[in-house]
């Protein structure tokens, strides 16, 4: 997915688009320390082997939480189902997770993602209340409607073209989990696509003369906290497939 910023023509006809120079987005800190955590704990799973069970022992297992294990809402948001899994979502997060730091902030980076892997995991809870889930999709595809708001909601600076390609992601994504029902959870991804909006449509600022980037030092240090929770959750995970807890 290309990034152009530009001023959209008045009449939206974009046969001829002007091609400036692409800024250079900066190293995404907090998207590589939230890939980190997932690769150690995926390393740790298949230390123990994706064949036993122990590499899932830290999975969202939806009786467990509902008998008062309520971390394995953050912990299962760690745990892959397989090599393919971990790295479509690792793909995923660093294409997406680079350009909320590079749009807004790495604080709300860490922010949606956390928020909307637990929106992800309550409405899969509500609609699939037995059995097991993994990943880090719910928060993926909170980011991706987070970019899509943002798109909508900045369009002067955001292209057309920009803007399309995330509809098709959204569409794909939704696309991908009707075919792949009975092992993808859509609820999960439903409730991190609401809840990545709906952060999105109050954080993101409607004036274009507010620079979105910029945010207080309190919520750099909310953001901060939340990626450590994340990391934490990542490394409880870690414990918990290793058998040390």
């Amino acid at each position: 997915m290309s990034l152009e910023y530009r001023e959209e023509p008045d009449d939206h006809s974009y046969e001829q688009p002007p091609t400036p120079a692409p800024e250079k987005i900066p190293v995404p800190i907090y998207t590589v320390a939230i890939l980190a955590g997932i690769a150690l704990v995926f390393l740790s799973q298949m230390y123990t082997g994706l064949n036993n069970e122990q590499a899932f022992a830290a999975a969202f297992n939806k009786p467990e939480f509902r008998d008062g294990s309520y971390w394995l809402i953050l912990t299962g948001a760690a745990v892959h189902g397989s090599v393919i899994h971990v790295a479509m979502n690792g793909y995923a997060l660093f294409s997406f997770g680079r350009l909320v730091e590079f749009l807004s902030n790495r604080a709300h980076l860490a922010i949606v993602f956390l928020l909307s892997a637990i929106g992800g995991g309550i409405l899969s809870l509500v609609f699939q209340p037995e059995g097991s889930s993994v990943g880090a999709s719910g928060g993926i595809v909170g980011l991706i409607s987070y970019l899509a708001v943002y798109s909508f909601r900045r369009r002067q600076f955001i292209s057309y073209e920009f803007r399309k390609s995330l509809l098709i992601n959204i569409g794909f994504i939704f696309i991908f989990g009707l075919v792949l029902y009975q092992v993808i959870d859509n609820f999960g991804h439903i409730g991190g696509f609401i809840t990545g909006a709906v952060y999105g449509l109050f954080q993101i600022p409607k004036d274009e003369n507010v620079d979105p980037r910029t945010v207080s030092h309190t919520i750099e240090m909310l953001g901060l906290g939340v990626l450590g929770i994340y990391l934490a959750a990542c490394l409880f995970s870690i414990l918990i497939t290793l058998r040390v807890v």
